[in-house]
């Protein structure tokens, strides 16, 4: 099947990428879904931090790669096998597939799934191997998604089945934004009502993770980004407090948070979210930066405070079970999607999409492939 694509042939190219086009708009071929393998026509896809790090070169992914791993869609065509969906569904994708078989999956933890992550790793499905191609020459995916696409291929693995009303536009951003953020407080934190609670970084992931601390009913709530229109969203999304970095969270609360949740992918981000944190308090951080970052810290506060420094991968979260929760939270009105949807724009401008996430002064961008 031929689909209109953007194909990333090599990170780090110049800024702006609106004239050095790392993300090129090519027709590639797919293959047939094989066995538990679904066809899907892409509605809505997210750009994200993730595939940033990917074309900006700081994070590296097998290549050439069709991007993107946050998206919304309709099932076209049904592999062998598949059994929890059907022609006509809408989806939702989620960038980290569980193979429902190993450790991690068995034990409850399908967000620490290892065959998921290393077919990630390898820019391969988690069948095995890939089903894209470009003149004739294999192409990756990313995440096992590659949504920045007409059409993609995915493991029944990687889908979580929506209702039919949602629009595609707030679809796509529940498989990453709102799993990862939402599931770092509820899942990696475990923040409960009435807990102080800080959130560095006030991207899609970061209010998406002031919008958990929201339902958790933390208290207080501390919004912490450099970018005045992110800390007046912020407010208005239910934050107690909405600060610039240079401010110190301790001239408001001198004890600290109880809880802080890193969202902003810097070591320095980091730093300053665990200094903020109370004696006896939890650090979760999300983001992802430049692997060649290092993290400096007291070592003594470690023991001497009572602290912990906890990674969260995926918000740490099932899928299957949080999703729909999300649903439901959506449709009683204390899910704001709407309010984190920067712009939409055509596929044609993906370039323009990611220099607007390199200048930080969006939230959340949405790219319509058709």
């Amino acid at each position: 099947m031929k689909s209109l694509a953007a194909l990333l042939r090599q990170g780090g190219m110049p800024l702006p990428y609106a004239t050095s086009s790392p993300l090129e708009i090519v027709e590639i071929d797919l293959t047939p879904p094989g066995p538990g393998e679904v066809l899907v026509k892409i509605e809505s896809a997210g750009i994200c931090h993730s595939d940033l790090s990917v074309v900006n070169g700081s994070r590296q992914r097998p290549l050439p790669l069709i991007a993107g791993h946050e998206s919304a869609g309709v099932v076209l065509e049904l592999g062998a096998g598949v059994k929890g969906l059907k022609v006509g569904d809408h989806v939702t994708s989620v960038f980290l597939p569980s193979c429902g078989l190993c450790s991690e999956c068995t034990s409850g933890t399908p967000a620490f799934c290892s065959v998921g992550a290393t077919s990630n790793a390898r820019g391969e499905m988690i069948g095995g191997g890939t089903r894209i191609s470009f003149n004739g020459a294999p192409v990756q995916h990313y995440n096992g998604v590659s949504c920045y696409s007409q059409y993609a291929v995915l493991d029944e693995r990687s889908l979580i089945k929506l209702p039919d009303d949602i629009p595609f536009d707030i679809a796509a951003l529940f498989g990453c934004a709102l799993l990862t953020g939402i599931g770092a407080v509820r899942n990696s934190a475990h923040a409960k009502p009435g807990q102080s609670l800080g959130v560095w970084g006030l991207g899609g992931v970061g209010l998406s993770a002031l919008i958990g601390a929201v339902i958790s009913k933390a208290s207080p709530i501390f919004a912490i980004d450099p970018v005045a229109s992110k800390r007046k969203l912020a407010l208005e999304l239910g934050a107690d407090f909405a600060l610039d970095p240079h401010e110190n969270l301790r001239d408001h609360l001198p004890a600290g948070v109880l809880v802080a949740i890193e969202c902003a992918g810097r070591a320095d981000t980091l730093k300053a979210a665990y200094e903020a944190t109370s004696r006896g308090g939890t650090t979760v951080t999300v983001g992802l930066p430049p692997a060649s970052e290092m993290l400096s810290i007291s070592a003594l506060s470690l023991v001497a405070d009572v602290k912990t420094i906890r990674g969260s991968y995926l918000g740490s979260a099932n899928p299957r079970v949080d999703i729909p929760e999300f649903v439901d939270f959506w449709r009683a009105g204390k899910l704001p999607v709407e309010k984190l949807l920067t712009s939409v724009s055509p596929m044609s401008q993906v370039n323009e999409a990611m220099d607007a996430l390199h200048g930080a002064q969006v939230v959340r961008q949405v790219i319509h492939p058709h």
